[in-house]
Parts: C-alpha cells; structure tokens; sequence
C-alpha cells in the first residue's frame, strides 16, 4: 500500500474507535505549502456533528490514538480549528517509487474502464480545404482524450466523420470548376461562397492533368451558370469535379493529421447515411413515434418535447434535409455499433446542435439514455508572431493552417500549445514563445528536464535498465526538493485518473510542467554521480522514475521524449 493508503486506513480505524458512523471515510489532501507535512486531513471537522464534539478536540484524539509507525508518519501536528497535517517517514515516502521502475511506461494505467467499447469522434472536417488550427486543436484534444481513456481501460475508436455532401461539397466543386474554366483562358470570378485558396488551383491543375481540360465549349456556360446561382449543365462533368475533389482534400488532411501524428480507426461517410438509406429510416421512426409535424410544407421535430428551446425542421421545403437529421442517423449508427458511450469532440459553434441532436435521438425511442453522446467543444485558436495576429495562410488564402504551425515550431510543440489550456477557454498561440528554445516555452522546457535526467545515465555510463529497487535505502531520499519530487511522481496515478473522467488532458499537461519544475530544481541542488554509494543508488532511482513519468505524461499527450536536446 502507498503511504495515503496505509494512512487512510489508520485514520478509519481509530476514526471508528472514536465512534465514528461507518459512512465517515477519510479524505488526504496534499498540503498547498510542502513545508506543512505530506498530507493533511479534515476529519476532526467532518467527525464533529456526529460525535457532538468540538473539531480540535476530537483532532487531539485522533493524533492520540494513531500508530504512528504502521502509518508511516513521522510528525503530526493540528493547525486551525483542526486540520491534522503529517509527514510521512522518509523511507515509507520514497519506497513507493519502486512501482514506477517496476511498471515502467504502464505506470499510470488503470482497468477502470474494463475493456467497454467507446468511440471518440473529433476533427470531421468537411474535405473543402486544408486542416485549420481549429481542426488542429480539435485533433489534439480528440486524440489525448482518446489516449487517456485507452490509458483507464477503455478499448476505443477514433472516428473522423466526413461531410462529404451538402452546400460547402456543392461550393467546392463550382470553385473547381472556375478554376478549371480560368487555367483553358475563361476570365470567370470564383462564385460567392466559393474557396478562393491556392490548393483550389493545384487540385484544378491535376484534375486536367488526369482527364485532359474540357473544351471551352463545356466549360464557358458552366462557369456562366455558376456565376448566375445554379449548378452546370453537364451534370457528369461537375459530378466527376465534385468527386475529385472530395478524394484530393480527404487525401491532403490525411497527410495533416500524419504529420500531427493523429491516426483514425474508422472514417465514416455522410453520404453513405443516405445511400444505405439510414437517413429515411430515421425520419420514417420519427413519424412513426408521433414527434415529427408538418407545417408551410417543410417537416418538423417537436425538439421542444427533449428540452430545445424550439421544434426544428428536419426537411425543407424543397425536399432537401437539414444538417441536424442526418446527425440524428449517424449516431444511431454508433449506438447500434455498440458504442453505448459516444464522445464528440468540437468546436463551440457546435453548441446550438447538441440539444437537437440528443433530442431526435430521444425521439427515436430506442433505449438511446438522455445524455448521449458527451460532448467536449473547444474555442477557437488565435495564432501571434511578433505581437501581431496572423490570420491567412499561403495555401490556405483566409486561415492558419495545421501544416503552417507544424512547419513553422514543429509537431511537439504544436500538440502541448493546443492542450495547455482547458478545451473551452481561448487559446493564444505565440508561434514565437513556441519556437524558442528557453525556460519560458513550456513544452520546451518539460523535454528539456526529461534530456536532463536522462544524460546523468549517459555521462555516467549507467545503464538504466539495470536501475532497480533492490538494495535502494528509501530514507536517503530526504531532501526537501527530493520529497516534492516523490510526491509529485506518486500523484500521477490519480492525477492521470482525473483528467480521463473529466475529459481534460491539459491537467496532464499543467502537471508536466509543475513536475519538470520539480526536477530542475532537484536536479541543480543535488548531485546523483559521484556520490556516496547508497545516496547515488537512491538518486538514480529517483532520477530513472522521474523520467519514466514524464515520458509516460508526454505519450498520453503525444509528445516526444527526447533523450538529448
């Protein structure tokens, strides 16, 4: 048992002998300041209603009765109106280091979530143009999600669903189209809506490329017709553009998210939701469940039954579907696939959809529970350099690209910039505090602490493979900056736990950054080679488990762990 389990259940037991109700189970909180002791309890407050007692009296008997040794405390003392702060004994508060050299990389993980499927959704970027820094949070997010809950048990799927019909693909074909017209000599503006970047003009060229450029003759009064509004006439011809199209950005964010190291396990198509007919079957059920009414020839749902604010229309008057339905089928795909737990990771301005969602999945009707799927939406990302605001890419035309940040500070630094701040506050990203290589660049200076403590095995010429726990005397670990360290590496457990229930990888990365402190410090007060046998053997395990939890919180998030820097 660790030393806040053993201590724990001392506090039970003599809480109990105090008379306790056996409902009362002891809370340990660390210290905010390390020099009140390891941890700290509240229990003589908890205890005083039922015991009828005053707070501090009953902490004067809770200290009284403690076994001290079978605890591993070495010091108690009562602050307040009775707050019970201890110190564990040096060696019973290092020894638990020897899990993380035993366990290595699987320190951390849990089977809390006992092999239960879950599927991830995140990025689903329409495949009109490059990956935005929009997307990149989003993939950073989804992705470290994903790894958290594979790190407590969870067997999960990445999903990236792919909106490849509707206006934006109806848009991103007329652009092509223009931009084929423009390359054969047909001076024709790009339609409003359209896409204006510079990857519309390579896609244009390879597409003439692969099939030839079609005559003037076709092209002229196609592009005439989309300036007018309406789509060609050569329906096979603005199809086969359509489709190009589709093929050539899926394949280009494809190459976005390899190079941010994000991988998918499924890629599901809209546009299979109405050929394999899910689309009419969902609204055919919701007629059938009586939720669903017609009005001014447009098709609605009674949202407001599931908590909408208003009944939302599902078809239009001209027979086409809004967004909102076909949603509502997909996600009975998951459901029927067997993801009882769904998680969709999204941008904010995805907010007004997650009532309209739930509630056509609760009209359905089909065991689907009220709070599916989760949710997690993240703001936006405003990109600096140089203290002034970057908004256009050069491929891009109008946004920041993924590519253009990887290119510009690299993949790691990208991924903790992304995950540093909680999903749903804004998010700065200084491309030039990204690029530099000092103390003040967080992701710079977290790798720098684990290259640190992994060159004191390399000048050494120790291997650290062979850095066990056997023989390590624990006590030697008895510096303040060596204590604070320990109880930082013991906490990563929990810490690693928390952030999967609440979905928040950026605890794992404030905590990366507080332990790097930690390290740095120790690693400029105490010297490891060159000491005393029993202290160097006991600093070498305290530096092998320290790099061992930083490389384990660097991989949950995606990040390397350089040995060298």
């Amino acid at each position: 048992m660790n030393p806040d389990e053993l201590l724990r259940a001392e506090l039970t037991r003599v809480a109990r002998v105090l008379g306790a109700p056996d409902t009362v189970v002891p809370v340990l909180e660390r210290p905010r300041d390390p020099a009140h002791g390891d941890w700290a309890t509240n229990l003589a407050m908890t205890l005083a209603k039922p015991l009828g007692k005053k707070p501090r009296e009953i902490a004067d008997a809770l200290v009284a009765l403690l076994d001290l040794a079978a605890a591993g405390v070495a010091e108690t003392t009562i602050a307040g109106p009775g707050f019970i702060n201890f110190r564990i004994d040096a060696g019973a508060h290092a020894k638990p280091l020897a899990q993380i050299l035993e366990q290595g990389a699987a320190y951390g993980r849990s089977t809390g979530g006992a092999g239960r499927p879950v599927n991830v959704e995140f990025v689903s970027a329409n495949p009109t143009g490059p990956l935005h820094v929009g997307h990149g949070r989003q993939a950073a997010l989804g992705d470290a999600i994903s790894a958290l809950l594979e790190g407590s048990g969870w067997q999960v799927t990445r999903e990236f669903y792919y909106n490849d019909g509707g206006v934006q693909i109806e848009n991103l074909a007329k652009s092509l189209w223009v931009r084929v017209a423009q390359r054969v000599g047909i001076d024709v503006p790009i339609p409003e809506g359209g896409y204006n970047g510079e990857y519309i003009k390579e896609i244009a060229e390879r597409f003439v490329a692969e099939h030839g450029a079609p005559s003037p003759e076709v092209l002229l009064p196609g592009a005439e017709a989309i300036v007018a509004g309406s789509r060609p006439a050569d329906a096979a011809l603005f199809d086969a553009m359509r489709r190009f199209g589709v093929a050539a950005l899926r394949a280009e964010q494809d190459l976005d998210l390899k190079a941010f190291g994000v991988r998918f396990d499924v890629y599901f198509l809209e546009s299979s939701l109405y050929t394999d007919g899910k689309v009419e079957e969902t609204v055919g059920m919701l007629v059938q469940g009586g939720h669903a009414f017609e009005q001014d020839d447009a098709l609605f749902l009674r949202t407001t039954d599931f908590g909408d604010d208003k009944d939302r229309v599902m078809r239009k008057r001209d027979g086409t579907y809004t967004y909102f339905l076909p949603d509502v089928a997909y996600h009975v795909t998951k459901w029927k696939r067997g993801f009882t737990r769904a998680i969709n990771v999204q941008g904010s301005d995805h907010h007004s959809t997650v009532t309209r969602v739930r509630a056509g999945l609760q009209a359905l009707e089909i065991g689907i529970p009220a709070g599916y799927p989760d949710y997690v939406l993240h703001q936006m990302v405003t990109v600096m350099r140089g203290g002034e605001e970057v908004k256009i890419s050069k491929r891009a035309g109008s946004y920041v690209t993924v590519r253009d940040l990887i290119d510009e500070v690299g993949r790691d630094a990208v991924r903790y910039f992304f995950l540093m701040r909680k999903g749903d506050s804004q998010l700065v990203f200084d491309v030039d505090l990204a690029r530099s290589q000092s103390e003040e660049n967080p992701v710079y200076y977290i790798q720098m602490a684990h290259a640190r403590l992994s060159g004191i095995f390399r000048v050494g010429e120790v291997d650290a493979a062979a850095v066990t726990a056997d023989g390590v005397q624990w006590d030697c670990l008895a510096e303040p900056a060596e204590r604070e360290l320990v109880a930082s590496l013991l906490d990563y457990p929990r810490l690693v736990a928390g952030a999967a229930d609440a979905l928040e990888p950026h605890r794992v990365a404030a905590y990366l950054l507080e332990t790097a402190r930690l390290v740095h410090g120790w690693y400029h007060k105490h010297h490891v080679l060159g000491e005393p046998e029993h202290i160097m053997r006991a600093r070498l395990a305290l530096a092998k488990a320290s790099r061992q939890v930083i490389a384990n919180g660097l991989a949950v998030l995606g990040i390397s762990a350089p040995e060298r820097m």
